[in-house]
């Protein structure tokens, strides 16, 4: 059965380019992004390593733990590494997994027939310190991911996780928030000391609360 949102992340045991991790112990109590990739030495999925190890230090001010994942053994990964290393001015430091036996793929259904039959699809689960799924996305092989908006929706996470809040369309750090439904008019107001600003009974924006 597919993972659905809320489901907890299934866990594993699997050698990487950083030496052989238990997935939840690697967690620990950080939020997570596990991304896959069709195959070593293909060339979207180099820009797309290069561009999560650029914004490394994105990743550590969130508390998010990074690791990629390619169906190819570990001297693929290796060497590979140094490619997207000199290619995208970078050095990646977060752990790739060596799925050679696709048991990792199987779990998080990494793997879609209509596609291929062996590869990994460009599949991206993020994991909150709960260890359960929170998003997940899958882009065709001919479309790169956007690690801005990982990073983005990653904010929005995190921010509606502790506040009774929700973020509009197009939300960007240290924009109004919308008071969820469940919480009244009446005690948004003192809820959130910034200010409600009714639209509509059903809508109604607040200044971002931990700002």
């Amino acid at each position: 059965m597919s993972l659905r949102l809320g489901d907890i992340a299934p866990n594993f045991k699997a050698k990487t380019t950083a030496g052989e991790i238990d997935f939840h112990e690697y967690l620990g109590n950080s939020w997570g992004v596990l991304f896959s990739h069709p195959a070593d030495y293909t060339p979207v999925c180099t820009t797309e390593l290069g561009k999560t190890a650029l914004l490394k230090s994105e990743f550590e001010k969130r508390n998010v733990k990074v690791l990629a994942l390619s169906v190819d053994g570990l001297d693929k990964h290796n060497g590979w590494v140094n490619d997207i290393n000199e290619t995208q001015n970078t050095t990646v430091q977060f752990p790739i997994i060596a799925d050679e036996d696709r048991t990792v793929a199987n779990l998080y259904d990494m793997i879609h027939p209509n596609v291929s039959e062996t590869f990994t699809v460009r599949s991206l689960f993020i994991i909150g310190p709960d260890k359960k799924v929170k998003l997940f996305i899958t882009y065709p092989a001919s479309t790169g991911r956007n690690f801005y908006e990982v990073l983005r929706v990653i904010d929005s996470l995190q921010l509606t996780t502790n506040y009774s809040v929700a973020t509009p369309a197009d939300w960007k750090e240290g924009e109004d928030v919308i008071v969820v439904p469940a919480v009244s008019t009446e005690d948004a107001i003192a809820k959130f000391p910034k200010g409600v600003k009714v639209v509509k009974p059903y809508l109604r924006y607040t200044p971002q609360p931990n700002k």
